[in-house]
């Protein structure tokens, strides 16, 4: 049987998403809708390999050798979609970020009444890789609950739960106080399935009222106020994701928001409650 030498570069898909021109489902779907061209034919099928020396054109405009990978720390408010548009015409993450940023997209995702971290980026790849369970990074929230919820019921959290027939794996989770008529908790979690937290503890009896991402692995919040953004440090790129990055660019933040000072980076995240006396809490 003769080996069939496969043919050189790498898929379109995966090329357009390492440019950071979309993810991979939505390169396919670019292309099915006639709008990628490689060395002058527009082309309908992404079994396609390219090279360096192909020339690529998405909508009229020429893609160029991809950039570095790079990564930027988002606060996301709460009221914002995670898209890049939106068919009801709501405001997304993208509408504020700075113009002089490059075309990023985000890793995960936070719905529209969730807040806090979310990590950007200008390539496809490290979006996917980040956003794979065997990543095994930790995603820590702080949640406010209306009422209360005894440590019976977090056990539940920290044995697995099924919700409507949807299995979720085990999560760190501890009671952090009560406030009032309602109480704060740290809970992490390794899977990020849709809604999770707040399927979860509806399970459990209670509401969540307020939703606060403040670490993905080892990438922290911090002091970042809502609506700003900054590019974590290329050194701290290629430790986290065992990348081979270019020179430090320039951080980037939202005009007219606070300089952010260091990127948030304290080292991989094992348990919910690491670092939580040098964050300050949520009122």
């Amino acid at each position: 049987m003769t080996e069939t030498t496969p043919p050189p570069g790498d898929r379109i898909a995966k090329t357009l998403s390492r440019a950071g021109i979309a993810s991979r489902r939505e390169a396919e779907r670019m292309i099915a809708e006639g709008r990628v061209m490689v060395n002058g034919k527009v082309i309908d099928s992404p079994a396609l390999n390219v090279t360096a020396a192909d020339k690529i054109v998405v909508d009229g405009k020429a893609v160029g050798t991809p950039d570095a990978p790079r990564l930027w720390l988002y606060h996301k408010p709460a009221g914002l979609i995670t898209t890049d548009n939106d068919e009801e015409g709501r405001e997304t993450i993208y509408d504020g970020l700075p113009p002089e940023m490059p075309r990023v997209m985000s890793v995960g995702r936070l719905d529209l009444n969730s807040e806090g971290l979310l990590i950007l980026t200008n390539d496809g790849g490290v979006k996917r890789m980040m956003e794979l369970p065997t990543t095994g990074w930790l995603r820590r929230y702080r949640v406010r609950i209306n009422g209360s919820v005894s440590e019976a019921k977090l056990d539940q959290l920290r044995e697995g739960i099924s919700v409507d027939g949807i299995h979720y794996l085990p999560m760190d989770a501890t009671f952090d106080r009560q406030q009032g008529a309602n109480a704060w908790l740290t809970i992490a979690i390794r899977e990020g399935k849709n809604r999770e937290i707040r399927r979860t503890m509806q399970a459990l009896g209670v509401k969540v009222n307020r939703l606060i991402r403040v670490s993905y692995g080892p990438f922290q919040l911090g002091n970042l106020a809502a609506g700003e953004v900054e590019e974590v440090r290329q050194k701290v790129v290629k430790d986290q994701l065992g990348l081979h990055t270019d020179p430090q660019p320039k951080r980037t933040r939202k005009p007219g928001g606070k300089p952010g000072g260091k990127p948030r980076f304290t080292g991989p995240t094992k348990s919910p409650a690491a670092n939580r006396t040098a964050r300050k809490k949520p009122r």
